[in-house]
């Protein structure tokens, strides 16, 4: 009890306000007034579309993005903007902005300045993940391998590298025993050093990448491939980003509560965040560090039917229970005797309603768990030992109304269920074979949504009638972390790989994708349906940010 007083204290002394007042605090204006506006063009193109202009003002945290039209011109909403100087870049592949321009903003008048692109002379720092994976060679067997590497850092790393096969041994060898919340600036070792096995057994990737990078050559010979600019929907988007005030934290998971704050858990450290957009307050609330020495961060952020947040701490081998209005946390640890070296506690089933229970799973030893909220006891399930056809992981979980259980296994394509009044497991396969199905969720309708990682698709599974139904991605290597559908029936999700959100109307199966400024590592999603449109929110989980994605129609 002292310790969880003196970690309410610190939780409470914690928060603190970013320096300047955030855009939403601009007075109000009519919906077309434009603060800043001009048009985009280059030599070869002329008037171009798709392009995207970024405005930060100098000493601000946030960003704005918005994208030009078929006519090459952007526009900021004076809404959006407050007056002062800005400095402005943009995105666009293959494609550089002369200079680096500063503009000053005005709200009583409306601002105009041109920009001009030139054709770069090396393109490969622009590409994202999945255009890196369009244009090296290899079967798509040596490049899923690589889907293994974008959750830490850019496959730039790796094409630009010069480690021949036997050095690429001891590489690939050394980064499978971090832990995945790791990232370049902040890698975390496991603390089981068996982990990884023996590096020879990365002997055949490892001479795959020798193949690929700069090991035996000056420049790749083979040609880098792009993906087209966004066009007509496509650009009708405003994108803000709010920088965090350390690039280590990773907003992995990010939610949004009924009063419009926005919630992070920080993958890469003790903490969770709140942030209010209106007013740019963050506050982080430490969580204590059971298990010193182990990787430190959190996973699967999520709240119950009473606006609890329920979190995984991971290698620290507990979920996390927190009262927003109390500031309070309540923790549920691993008995001692199975809490080892490999113990990770990811994924939660929230439906504990029905009988006081709650489910999670151990990453580390492929074991789920159903905890009694009463007594904190924990029932060990072992559902993957009936699965005789080669190595399986389970990665998401997600409780229905009945507080059954049903988990997404990662290696191939199976979805398997365990029955809450009889602990049977049923397990169902997807029509996608090596799917890697990632993260998901149960609707009202008893009806589980589910990403499917590498088969580039979004699944359902109506756990009725027990039949699947997939909607294909489309762009090739998406690489799809985790979906929701939002009040009008569309379905949303995020690239990993691609810097893109996916919108897809599941009535007629057309889809919009927006590009985001900057490298976004997109992973979990959540939409705010209590605005019109409504608004995506995600986590830069590289760049250390919060991304709000406000469509325009």
């Amino acid at each position: 009890m002292r310790a969880r007083r003196t970690l309410l204290l610190a939780t409470l002394g914690f928060a603190f306000a970013l320096l300047e007042a955030g855009p939403h605090s601009c007075p109000a204006f009519a919906q077309d007034e434009v603060a800043l506006t001009g048009r985009v063009t280059s030599e070869g193109e002329g008037a171009m579309e798709g392009v995207l202009v970024s405005a930060k003002k100098v000493g601000s945290t946030v960003t704005v993005t918005v994208v030009t039209d078929h006519e090459g011109r952007y526009r900021f909403p004076a809404a959006k903007l407050e007056s002062g100087q800005y400095r402005l870049h943009t995105r666009a592949v293959e494609y550089n902005l002369d200079g680096a321009p500063q503009v000053d903003v005005a709200l009583e008048s409306t601002t105009t300045l041109d920009l001009t692109l030139h054709q770069t002379k090396d393109a490969a720092p622009q590409l994202t993940n999945a255009e890196w994976l369009q244009s090296i060679p290899g079967s798509e067997e040596q490049k899923s391998f690589l889907l293994n590497c974008v959750g830490c850092h850019t496959l730039e790393r790796v094409v630009r590298s010069t480690h021949d096969a036997n050095e690429w041994t001891q590489v690939i060898w050394r980064m499978m025993n971090y832990a995945q919340v790791s990232q370049p600036i902040k890698p975390q070792p496991r603390m089981d050093p068996q982990w990884a096995g023996d590096p020879e057994k990365y002997r055949k990737f490892a001479e795959y990448l020798a193949t690929i990078n700069l090991s035996s050559v000056l420049r790749w010979e083979y040609p880098l491939k792009t993906l087209p600019r966004p066009t007509g929907r496509a650009t009708h988007v405003i994108v803000t980003e709010y920088d965090l005030p350390r690039p280590t934290i990773e907003p992995h998971d990010v939610v949004v509560d009924d009063h419009g704050t926005v919630w992070y858990g920080d993958f890469g450290e003790q903490f969770l965040g709140k942030f209010d957009p209106k007013t740019l307050k963050l506050t982080e609330y430490p969580v204590p560090e059971f298990k010193p020495g182990y990787p430190v961060g959190l996973l699967d952020l999520e709240f119950d039917k009473a606006g609890a947040l329920w979190m995984g701490m991971m290698f620290q081998g507990a979920i996390a229970k927190f009262d927003p209005k109390a500031e309070q946390f309540q923790f549920f640890r691993m008995p001692a005797e199975q809490d080892d070296k490999v113990t990770q506690l990811n994924m939660l089933g929230l439906q504990y309603g029905v009988d006081g229970k709650v489910w999670t799973n151990n990453a580390g030893n492929q074991e789920i768990y159903r905890i009694d909220l009463a007594s904190g006891a924990f029932e060990t399930f072992r559902p993957l030992q009936q699965l005789t056809d080669g190595p399986h992981l389970i990665y998401g979980i997600a409780s229905d109304s009945k507080n059954n259980l049903y988990f997404m296994e990662f290696v191939d394509n199976y979805i398997g269920r365990i029955d809450a009044a009889t602990g049977k497991v049923t397990f169902y396969r997807a029509p996608t074979k090596f799917a890697r199905n990632r993260r998901g969720f149960v609707d009202d309708q008893d009806r589980l949504w589910f990403a499917e990682y590498r088969g580039n698709k979004i699944g359902m599974f109506d756990t009725k009638t027990e039949t699947f139904k997939e909607y294909p991605l489309p762009t090739p290597w998406t690489g799809p972390y985790f979906p929701v559908i939002d009040r009008n029936g569309d379905l949303w999700t995020g690239g990993m790989t691609t810097d893109r959100v996916v919108r897809l109307d599941l009535k007629t199966g057309h889809t919009i994708e927006y590009l985001m400024p900057r490298d976004t590592n997109i992973r979990r999603v959540f939409v705010d349906n209590s605005t019109n449109p409504v608004t995506f929110w995600t986590g830069s989980n590289h760049g250390a940010a919060l991304v709000k994605v406000e469509p325009l129609d």
